[in-house]
């Protein structure tokens, strides 16, 4: 009786995990295990038949100009993006929770309302509104006396900053809710002090709230950075990788060769889908070391 009673709890918590674990390795694993296979092949995806072709889909890939110019691109994303979302989403955050701050709600409600909007939706209507004809961007540009018929996302120079922006503003009501559970897990009593101590609001942000929301920041960073690279609905409707391949992050690069030309390559779309995996990977075990590292400091 008392070996069933010990087994019993681990038969229901394998129970209730069982469906978790059988979705996580139909739509995770099982496509991740195919990708590094099938990166060793040359498959057109017309057909069933393929041909071992070993690294040569890498060799070509790293010898691809395009490739190095899609890495390069998804890190100037990065660049644009990450800081930007991390600071103005603390920024709003600091400002949302403060006491004198009145509609906090409705300003929470709508900085979040972008976020349950589907990428392409937003894509969609962007393309719109940086229209260099008729959207309203360049005609509020106007108002002010400045250059019009501005193609934000039809310039080289231009694309891929303001895709950044585009992004931080749909995405920018995650990481305030993140920083406002964080804001709101500080204890009140230590401000308190601090005020009765005569520390003003400078201070008690220096001495008390920045130190407290470090290991919070971390985290947030991390999971912004993993926000980042996946952007291929929103670049897909913006900018489709131009111009001039100018916007194409590994993602669209991917889908490009996969689905996107007349001669799909599989194959050489899975090899690159490998790099970015492991690129991805690399970078969120990056983020982990340098949060232990902290939490150790």
């Amino acid at each position: 009786m008392r070996i069933q009673s010990r087994r019993q709890p681990t038969f229901w918590i394998v129970l209730f995990l069982l469906p978790t674990i059988v979705l996580y390795g139909l739509y995770t694993i099982y496509p991740a295990v195919m990708t590094l296979w099938y990166s060793v092949f040359d498959i057109n995806g017309f057909s069933a038949q393929s041909t071992f072709i070993g690294l040569d889909n890498y060799r070509e890939l790293f010898s691809d100009s395009l490739f190095w110019n899609s890495l390069k691109n998804t890190f100037l994303f990065l660049l644009y993006a990450v800081p930007g979302r991390f600071v103005i989403s603390l920024l709003l955050a600091l400002l949302l929770t403060w006491k004198l701050c009145p509609f906090k709600s409705f300003f929470r409600t709508l900085v979040f309302i972008p976020v349950v909007t589907t990428g392409a939706i937003i894509g969609t209507i962007m393309v719109m509104i940086f229209d260099p004809g008729n959207g309203p961007v360049n005609a509020a540009l106007s108002l002010f006396g400045l250059e019009t018929d501005i193609s934000f996302l039809g310039n080289a120079n231009t694309a891929l900053f303001t895709s950044a922006v585009i992004w931080i503003w749909k995405w920018v009501g995650t990481s305030l809710i993140y920083w406002i559970a964080s804001l709101q897990s500080i204890p009140d009593e230590l401000y308190e002090a601090a005020t009765i101590d005569g520390a003003g609001a400078w201070k008690r942000f220096r001495y008390i709230t920045a130190p407290l929301l470090i290991p919070y920041g971390i985290v947030i960073l991390v999971l912004t950075i993993s926000d980042a690279l996946r952007v291929f609905d929103l670049m897909l409707t913006l900018t489709g990788g131009g111009p001039f391949y100018r916007t194409e992050v590994m993602e669209i690069f991917i889908y490009r060769h996969a689905f996107g030309s007349s001669v799909p390559r599989i194959g050489y779309a899975s090899a690159a889908a490998t790099v970015f995996g492991v690129i991805f990977v690399f970078m969120t075990l990056l983020q982990s070391a340098t949060k232990k590292l902290r939490n150790r400091g």
